[in-house]
């Protein structure tokens, strides 16, 4: 596979904070690549360095072997963005929205009507070609801005959060045409919050921290990586109870987290055993996920900016 989108020590500074700090990234044709982050990592600048709309600060970037700081409107013909807000003429009718995209993409007049149709069918939204923009859910909305996105065929399609905010229907009907449109060989980049949104769509992907990359690999090869088995979580359980009972498990270990006290070990039956000791039902015992690597590689605390 040929290489898309090459990044070599890029550096992206706003004054003295640095944003983007020696990213080294190579995305190959053809992938499902996932930017992950918590709100500060870097991952919205490095999309805007990736179409030109922020120039880097150091460093070298390829995308589709052009240089997005001097050939941004021939990468920008090449590729789909779904952003992170709609921005839909609300007063306007949705083909009336996407014929006025057509116009600043360049398609032909011509071409217009067919291809809007084509993209609406394939998005389950051909009904609502006459429809005001006001009339529509927010799930309608977020599909129209994927249909938004596909008019000009890209090669390179990214998804900036693409599912924030939507119901499970509407979020597992867009992984399915993601990965339609992954099986026809259209690159996709994605950022998310939803890490189980990561681990159905992603080949690969890295997981970002205050502008650095700390993981990287296909979220099977992470969760194998850093992952300790199985997680045990306690709601109603008092601290140094716990601490008592864990002294007869020598390879389960414990951390308190905002949202309950996480016992983890390589073995599920002496999450089992830990229980009957505690006499206290864990509130779920599940296997190390995504979320778990996540958070060990970005923490618990907020970043000022969520």
């Amino acid at each position: 596979m040929s290489v898309l989108i090459k990044s070599d020590k890029v550096e992206k500074k706003f004054g003295s904070f640095q944003a983007v700090k020696s990213l080294d990234l190579v995305i190959k044709q053809g992938e499902c690549f996932g930017l992950l982050g918590p709100n500060g990592a870097g991952k919205s600048t490095f999309i805007g360095l990736l179409y030109g709309t922020s120039l880097r600060t150091s460093g070298d970037l390829k995308v589709f072997g052009l240089d997005p700081s001097s050939s941004s409107h021939q990468i920008k013909k090449r590729l789909g963005v779904v952003t992170q807000d709609n921005a839909l003429d609300e007063s306007l009718t949705v083909f009336e929205n996407l014929n006025l995209y057509c116009g600043f993409i360049g398609i032909e007049y011509g071409q217009r009507k067919k291809k809007i149709q084509d993209l609406l069918e394939y998005m389950n939204l051909s009904h609502k070609i006459d429809a005001k923009i006001l009339s529509l859910s927010g799930g309608m909305k977020r599909r129209l801005v994927f249909v938004r996105a596909l008019l000009n065929d890209p090669e390179l399609l990214i998804l900036d959060e693409p599912t924030t905010g939507l119901d499970p229907a509407v979020r597992h009907l867009l992984w399915g045409k993601v990965k339609e449109l992954h099986k026809k060989g259209t690159t996709i980049m994605l950022t998310t919050h939803y890490m189980h949104e990561a681990e159905v769509l992603c080949d690969r992907l890295v997981i970002m921290d205050q502008g650095e990359i700390k993981a990287e690999g296909s979220p099977q090869k992470l969760i194998q990586n850093y992952g300790s088995g199985f997680v045990a979580i306690f709601a109603s359980l008092i601290k140094e109870d716990l601490q008592s009972a864990l002294t007869h498990f020598s390879d389960l270990s414990f951390k308190e987290e905002s949202s309950g006290l996480y016992v983890r070990g390589p073995k599920l039956e002496n999450l089992f055993l830990l229980q009957e000791k505690l006499k206290v039902s864990a509130m779920q015992i599940r296997p190390t996920n995504l979320e778990d690597v996540f958070l060990n590689h970005t923490g618990q605390g907020l970043s000022d900016d969520a």
